[in-house]
């Protein structure tokens, strides 16, 4: 009896031991306190990079081994970076090129009394027939485009250039575009010249006016006019246009005219557009004269020898004085 009681005690204190064990560890993991929030580790620090644009020229961009940070170089051939601005410094932005002024257009008032060889006649004025052998007083550009070609046309008087299109048409009329050009000899008003410059179209056969001005534009005197008219029992649709325009001393007309059948305007639109928006007139701009050469610093003479007394000779290179070349002006068909 006394044995199995001796026994009973042993289990009951062993499982009792056991208990406080399992709830003693469960009590310790409960109670544990929070760990101290541990620091971040330092990060790299912020590089301030300082980059000057310039106009046409890209920024440096380090490549993709090339490090960026206070002790980064650049390789050589590399992008350098600029210096940092001073605090207190500022910066102004490079302008843009400004663009080039459209010219002055200032509108005139047809005038319907007689054309402009009329007013010149009136005015005794000489009108000098102009070929392009030769001919240097002006830029004349006629576009040609693609398909036209220059023909003689006796059909022209006073022709300077006539290209037609021999490509398109409906063979009954070609296209063209005509060229005329007289020196004016001869004192007249070149503002009250142009604003005749309707009446030779309007008095064709069956004239129906679409669109006209009469301006001088950047102080050159320029008509023009659009419409239709009838002539060997067709329609014809033209652009016509009067310029007078100086070169020098001398005062130069210069008349241009794009006809088409009205059958073909629309297949030749493309073609009469770009000659009627193409044409150009300029007087020749004279080539610079070249600028003068730069003067050789003086050599200084070595030291004479103690007590001798030798004029030192400075000589310099003498600027270089040529004649600028002569400009042959773009008068032609270009294409």
């Amino acid at each position: 009896m006394n044995e199995t009681s001796y026994r009973w005690r042993i289990l009951i204190a062993g499982t009792a031991a056991g208990l406080a064990g399992v709830v003693g560890l469960a009590s310790a993991t409960a109670s544990a306190e929070p760990l101290a929030p541990q620091p971040s580790p330092p990060g790299p620090a912020t590089v301030t990079q300082t980059v000057t644009v310039t106009p046409q020229a890209a920024p440096a961009v380090p490549g993709p081994s090339q490090p960026v940070g206070p002790g980064a170089v650049p390789a050589s051939g590399a992008g350098v970076l600029p210096a940092a601005v001073p605090p207190g410094t500022t910066t102004a932005a490079v302008p843009a090129p400004a663009a080039a002024p459209r010219p002055v257009s200032v509108p005139l008032s047809p005038n319907p009394a007689g054309t402009i060889r009329d007013y010149l006649a009136s005015r005794n004025v000489a009108m000098e027939v102009q070929t392009p052998t030769g001919f240097t007083a002006l830029n004349i550009v006629l576009p040609r485009p693609t398909g036209w070609t220059q023909v003689p046309d006796p059909n022209v008087p006073d022709a300077f250039a006539v290209i037609a299109d021999r490509v398109g048409g409906d063979g009954l009329y070609t296209s063209n575009a005509q060229v005329v050009v007289y020196k004016l000899v001869g004192d007249f008003d070149p503002r009250e010249a142009i604003r005749h410059g309707f009446v030779d179209s309007q008095q064709l056969t069956a004239w129906r006016a679409t669109g006209g001005s009469i301006a001088e534009i950047g102080g050159v005197p320029t008509s023009i006019i659009e419409g239709t008219f009838r002539e060997n029992n067709m329609t014809l649709n033209t652009s016509r246009r009067h310029i007078i325009a100086t070169s020098g001393t001398d005062r130069y007309l210069v008349s241009l005219s794009v006809t088409t059948a009205e059958s073909q305007s629309v297949a030749a639109a493309a073609a009469t557009d770009a000659i009627v928006n193409g044409f150009r007139v300029a007087a020749p701009v004279a080539a610079p004269a070249p600028a003068p050469a730069a003067l050789t610093p003086p050599v200084p003479a070595a030291a004479p020898a103690a007590g001798a007394t030798v004029p030192v000779s400075m000589t310099g290179t003498s600027p270089i004085n040529a004649l600028a070349p002569a400009v042959t002006p773009v008068i032609g068909l270009p294409g």
